[in-house]
């Protein structure tokens, strides 16, 4: 049985914490997928605190910040993607800043997942729901981010939205 479930909500809202604690009830073996490269102020630290987050929570972490689409992994367990919008902006924005379209390379990347693990859990932003004023490069970035979570939601088994640490179903049944 696969089973996709899409985390959303805004920055700071308990998303990561939840999805790992999701995680601990589903079946192992359990990866974490870590999207987020070490670059610009903070990351650094970003990237320590979600560390220690999950040092005692069994899984394993990958960092791979591009080609999900040809990871492989054993098989069965669950996987724990963090996050889609750092996985579109590394797939979108090469290192001079060009752009291509990420969607099809984001999305093969999730079914690969699925097909690997089974157990699937998605982190996403809410982005774009502040009323722009972006950059033309920012702008495009929200507008493809905002088409990858929505063919997401529509191919998820369940959405929750994380308000507050509470989360508040949108799709599909509360497993916890």
């Amino acid at each position: 049985m696969r089973l996709l479930i899409l985390l959303t909500g805004g920055s700071g809202c308990g998303k990561s914490s939840y999805a790992e604690l999701l995680c601990t009830h589903l079946p192992g073996p359990r990866y974490y997928i870590a999207a987020m490269q070490p670059f610009g102020d903070g990351s650094e630290e970003k990237i320590a605190r979600h560390r220690a987050m999950r040092c005692d929570k069994g899984f394993e972490t990958l960092e791979r910040y591009t080609d999900l689409d040809s990871l492989s992994l054993p098989g069965g367990g669950t996987a724990l993607l963090e996050c889609i919008c750092n996985l579109t902006a590394n797939e979108m924005f090469d290192k001079d800043g060009n752009m291509t379209d990420p969607r099809e390379k984001v999305l093969a990347g999730v079914e690969n997942l699925c097909r690997r693990c089974g157990h699937v859990v998605v982190v996403t932003n809410d982005v774009g729901s502040d009323g722009g004023g972006y950059d033309p490069a920012t702008s495009a970035y929200v507008e493809v981010l905002g088409k990858i979570n929505a063919e997401l939601v529509r191919r998820a088994d369940a959405v929750y939205e994380l308000v507050c640490g509470i989360p508040l179903v949108r799709k599909g049944e509360l497993l916890l």
